[in-house]
């Protein structure tokens, strides 16, 4: 059928959506608030085996080449490794030589999409409401609205559409606060480097302190040797980490600061939870102007409650229904699936009649997928936050086979 589709939200969810659109001959239009895809927040993202094959269903085949000539490769990086507060070695992570996985950095994903959208991308719409009078409406701050026959929300955890079609919030604070920063590994002591080495590691210690440090070498680990095609913003090997603390009064003052004061605090949050200096070299050496914090949000990890409303002509996808901690890795890749699935059940509607009921299917769908990563996300998030009340070095001990099978901090 002939069907005009509205996207609220041009993060990856909803900017792989509207390529995907676009390129079946959909009428679609995204809008977002941001005036410039390259202002996004978050550093990079893994995408698996699953979320690249959802790509390629969405976007050309120049596209995904592009993505693997600028993507960091985990089949070229050492296994994992997992600390304690002192920097030592608890164990190894799996073997990654067969992992199709790749790391991007977000902005060159978003990019990538919003170059696929096209025309079809409206920057600087402040989206203030949808409503579904008849045909679904999407309202602007500026008083404007359009029409469509479907409107997808894919405006992340704090989603208007999202709220609106549940009445109230879809997710809520999962108990941590996170804070991240890129460090360049040169920057880093000849000691440090060698500790660290050409893979991604975590740490957990004490009183629900956790270190993640994500290895990112867009250049010398690139998944597709096509440097003319490459177009990172990373351009060489760099730690990409992440710090995260139980939520407090005292944590959550830490959001309002930035730069070097807020580098300054988790160093000290780290020292008085008696983390070895040489382990914090990687925040200390970090470059200011990347530090910055930012809360997690969770949505239930029951599938049943994901999506709590009856199917029709507004849905939404990706973070609006499932939000994610990054304490996975697939938040991202879930979105990217989210919008190939809702494309594939779109292509079955004939009429109002079936496309109501390829909404209902597509939502049934996400919701297993969202209730499959949120799980693993929540691992990892009881175990920083048992932490908070356990000794430390047995709860470090526990840590390395857990997050060995659950855990990498990127989204």
């Amino acid at each position: 059928m002939s069907m005009r589709v509205a996207v609220v939200g041009g993060g990856i969810g909803g900017l792989a959506l509207g390529a995907g659109l676009r390129r079946s001959g959909y009428e679609v239009a995204v809008f977002d608030r941001d005036t410039d895809v390259a202002a996004t927040g978050g550093y990079h993202i893994t995408l698996d085996q699953r979320a690249q094959s959802a790509l390629a269903r969405l976007v050309e085949p120049e596209t995904v080449r592009r993505l693997l000539a600028s993507g960091s490769a985990l089949r070229l990086r050492e296994r994992d490794a997992f600390w304690d507060r002192r920097g030592r070695l608890l164990g190894h992570g799996p073997d990654l030589s067969g992992s199709a996985s790749i790391d991007v950095d977000r902005i060159t994903l978003r990019t990538l999409l919003a170059e696929a959208v096209g025309e079809d991308l409206h920057l600087g719409r402040d989206v203030s409401s949808v409503d579904q009078q008849g045909e679904p409406r999407v309202m602007f701050a500026d008083g404007t609205s359009v029409t469509a026959d479907l409107v997808v929300g894919a405006d992340g955890a704090h989603s208007l559409v999202a709220r609106h079609l549940a009445a109230g919030p879809t997710n809520r604070p999962a108990g941590i606060i996170g804070f991240s920063g890129r460090t360049g590994r040169t920057d880093l002591s000849a000691v440090e480097q060698q500790r660290l080495g050409l893979r991604s590691s975590m740490a957990v210690g004490p009183r629900g302190a956790a270190l993640y440090i994500g290895f990112l070498d867009p250049v010398g680990n690139a998944a597709l040797d096509a440097p003319e095609l490459r177009m990172s913003v990373t351009t060489g090997p760099t730690y990409i980490w992440g710090a995260m603390f139980p939520e407090s009064a005292g944590t959550d003052a830490l959001r309002e600061l930035s730069g070097t004061r807020l580098q300054t605090a988790l160093l000290d949050g780290f020292r008085a939870r008696g983390w070895a200096e040489h382990a914090l070299e990687v925040i200390a050496r970090a470059d200011p102007a990347s530090v910055a914090a930012f809360r997690f949000n969770a949505a239930s990890t029951r599938a049943g409650d994901l999506a709590p409303w009856k199917a029709g002509r507004i849905t939404a996808l990706g973070d609006a229904v499932h939000a994610t901690p990054p304490t996975a890795g697939m938040g991202a890749g879930a979105a990217i699936r989210d919008a190939a699935d809702l494309l594939d059940h779109l292509n079955t509607a004939t009429d109002d009649t079936t496309l109501t009921g390829a909404i209902a299917r597509f939502e049934t769908g996400m919701r297993q997928r969202g209730a499959e990563v949120l799980t693993l996300a929540m691992k990892t998030v009881r175990l920083i936050l048992a932490t908070d009340t356990t000794l430390g070095a047995a709860a470090t001990t526990m840590a390395a086979p857990i997050l060995a099978a659950a855990t990498r901090l990127r989204r």
